[in-house]
């Protein structure tokens, strides 16, 4: 089930039709597509968190015979598109000491790598500059993330701060952080970072920003993201960890990466806001002028 296959559009289509548990399948297909040729149905189920016997439903659901008939499609795609860094980094599970600490942190750099490695796909690459161009032509971002997301978001807004004052973050004491929003204009855009699960916070300041007639972005992690019917621009990023948290890498990954793109599309305001803020640095002697001598011994 290639991103552009016919079972993964399917799956995408009909993801609302869904009960919970067959939404928790599809979801976890839907985001780990080459997991399906890789793993048996156990595997998978237990991956998603739900019974075998759900991905068998699953697959009756989308109008297959059987999980196989699933199983067997992948499989073919993968074949014909040939196997990729993410193919490999699965493969390479199966050479991993089980239980160790070396196999795990293999298993996350890994997997990390691979993560990266997707977000350079044309698709992401062409997502990626027209959500910059849409920031670039705002008059003000405002900029949400939530929880987990609030690192990513807090990252964006202290990079652009360091070339002027186009970004305000929907953050303050009390939870009056959105009250920012009655400030908007026609023209601003709202760039908002949350991953499943999703936070409502987000998605209320999601929802309130389109009724202010205001663009919105979305950096997200899937295909059935409710952020997707409301973003004009939506960079995917994948988020899937051995361990018991979600990884960040990737959206922070995109966040550096729209930074730089918003520096580049107006390079000489850019470098004239830089220019002050390294003079405010320097008067306020932020960084340690010499690196202080090693104690030996």
């Amino acid at each position: 089930m290639s991103q552009n296959g016919p079972l993964h559009q399917q799956l995408i289509d009909r993801f609302d039709e869904m009960s919970p548990q067959l939404q928790q399948a599809a979801r976890y297909l839907i985001e780990n597509p080459q997991e399906i040729a890789l793993r048996s149905m156990r595997e998978l189920a237990r991956n998603a968190g739900v019974q075998p016997a759900t991905m068998t439903r699953l697959a009756k659901f989308i109008e297959l015979s059987g999980y196989e008939d699933l199983r067997r499609e992948q499989a073919r795609l993968i074949r014909q598109g040939g196997e990729g860094f993410v193919h490999r980094a699965l493969e390479s599970d199966r050479n991993l000491v089980a239980g160790s600490p070396e196999g795990l942190a293999q298993e996350v750099l890994g997997g990390l790598a691979a993560q990266i490695e997707q977000l350079r796909q044309p698709q992401t690459i062409a997502r990626l500059t027209g959500a910059a161009d849409c920031l670039a032509g705002a008059r003000r971002i405002y900029v949400q993330g939530a929880r987990s997301c609030h690192s990513v978001a807090w990252q964006f807004h202290y990079v652009l701060s360091l070339m002027g004052e186009k970004t305000v973050l929907l953050e303050a004491p009390g939870g009056t952080g959105a009250d920012a929003l009655m400030r908007a204009e026609a023209g601003d855009v709202l760039l908002v970072i949350a991953v499943s699960p999703y936070s409502r916070q987000s998605l209320d300041v999601a929802n309130l920003a389109r009724e202010r007639g205001l663009k919105l972005v979305a950096i997200t992690d899937s295909a059935v993201s409710p952020l997707l019917s409301l973003a004009d621009h939506a960079v995917l990023c994948p988020t899937a960890s051995p361990t018991f948290f979600h990884s960040l890498t990737p959206a922070m990954a995109v966040c550096e990466v729209l930074c730089g793109l918003l520096a580049k599309a107006d390079r000489g305001a850019a470098l004239e806001a830089l220019a002050k803020t390294d003079a405010q640095l320097r008067a306020l002697e932020a960084y340690a002028a010499a690196i202080p001598k090693r104690k030996i011994g």
